[in-house]
């Protein structure tokens, strides 16, 4: 490797990415909470019955345009990064029909997996050892999928990549990094864990208990939390996707050129 994979480097060109596109970032994430509500309100009224068919439907559609919608901000950093001193247009960054669908295939995988374990652990509720032991095992086997697999998405937006072949890349770009992709999540866990602390001090000193406007004020906060959180979060996620594809290619992975 030219550059090794270095976390202090990664967090440095992610804030660098953020610092010069945050207005831009928080502006797609309060929009995009805004439009997945009314989404959501709007097919709820076509799908109010609790048929079981009505709620796969429902469930289905609402997985296909959360989907959209997040492969769509990937695009959005993505293009921010590569274009950042070009103009582009808003086409650049909508997502095809192709990777939403590569996205939701991952999904319904992941949560065939993750069923089947439940009624396993369902079946083996009466053993209390076994069931202690499995669980314990299961939870780590996920979390070690879910790290395994977290550029899945970048690759299908980045590459075109195909399910499959998405998730072998990322397992292939986070071999010999784990830990540091695991130190990494949880540095950025902390920080949004901070920002709602500070967020929610902001809000306890500025709005009485007894309020009528509190309600309102904790809701706007969450808005504000999740539009700041968010891109943080992804911003994140494709600096270090970005970092450890250059690491691999052994090229050098300065921020000017490759992020």
């Amino acid at each position: 490797m030219y550059h090794p994979f270095s976390i202090a480097e990664t967090i440095k060109s992610a804030w660098n990415v953020f610092k010069k596109n945050y207005i831009s970032l928080i502006i797609y994430s309060v929009l995009s909470v805004a439009i997945g509500t009314a989404v959501k309100f709007a097919v709820t009224l076509f799908f109010v019955s609790d048929n079981f068919y009505s709620q796969i439907i429902f469930g289905l559609l609402m997985l296909l345009f959360q989907s959209f919608l997040v492969l769509s901000f990937y695009k959005l950093i993505l293009t921010l990064i590569d274009r950042e001193f070009y103009e582009f247009s808003f086409s650049d960054i909508l997502p095809s029909l192709r990777m939403v669908g590569n996205l939701v295939l991952i999904a319904i995988g992941y949560g065939f997996l993750i069923g089947t374990l439940s009624f396993i652990n369902f079946r083996l509720a009466d053993h209390d050892q076994i069931f202690y032991v499995l669980d314990k095992i299961e939870m780590v086997g996920i979390g070690y999928l879910l790290v395994r697999s977290i550029f899945c998405l970048c690759f299908i937006v980045d590459d075109d990549s195909g399910a499959s072949e998405s998730l072998k890349q990322s397992f292939r770009v986070t071999r010999g990094n784990f830990f540091k992709i695991v130190a990494l999540i949880i540095i950025v866990i902390a920080t949004v864990f901070l920002l709602l602390l500070i967020i929610a001090g902001i809000i306890t000193l500025l709005v009485d208990e007894d309020s009528s406007m509190r309600s309102f004020a904790i809701y706007a906060a969450v808005i504000c939390w999740f539009a700041i959180s968010f891109p943080i979060v992804q911003v994140m996620i494709m600096v270090t996707y970005r970092k450890l594809v250059y690491s691999h290619l052994d090229v050098d992975d300065d921020v000017s050129e490759t992020v």
